[in-house]
């Protein structure tokens, strides 16, 4: 199982456009977790953080291949994935994070 996390900058005044996607995927979760399905994603989930006036998401995701989900995610033909891909227009810049410690109780 991978699990991965970046932390993404971004453009200024883009927070109205986060509340409309994330009301957007929200109001569509079925087809969202459908999108996860195919795309062999376990978890995915999203954070907001503000640090000295600059707005920031925080994306993690725990997969099966996250390399071969981000692959399937890119040629993704579901709608809900279009509003995915318009929404990356708010992204300033996108910083990997790297893993420490993974704990898991199954």
């Amino acid at each position: 199982m991978d699990v991965g996390a970046v932390l993404i900058q971004l453009k200024p005044d883009a927070l109205s456009n986060v509340e409309a996607w994330k009301d957007e995927l929200n109001a569509r979760k079925a087809e969202a977790v459908e999108t996860l399905q195919a795309e062999g994603v376990h978890v995915e989930s999203w954070f907001h953080l503000q640090l000295e006036g600059q707005d920031y998401l925080i994306a993690y995701m725990r997969a099966e291949d996250i390399a071969r989900a981000q692959q399937i995610g890119r040629t993704s033909q579901f709608p809900i994935d279009q509003v995915h891909k318009q929404f990356k227009q708010n992204w300033l810049k996108v910083m990997p994070a790297t893993l420490l410690l993974d704990l898991e109780n199954c």
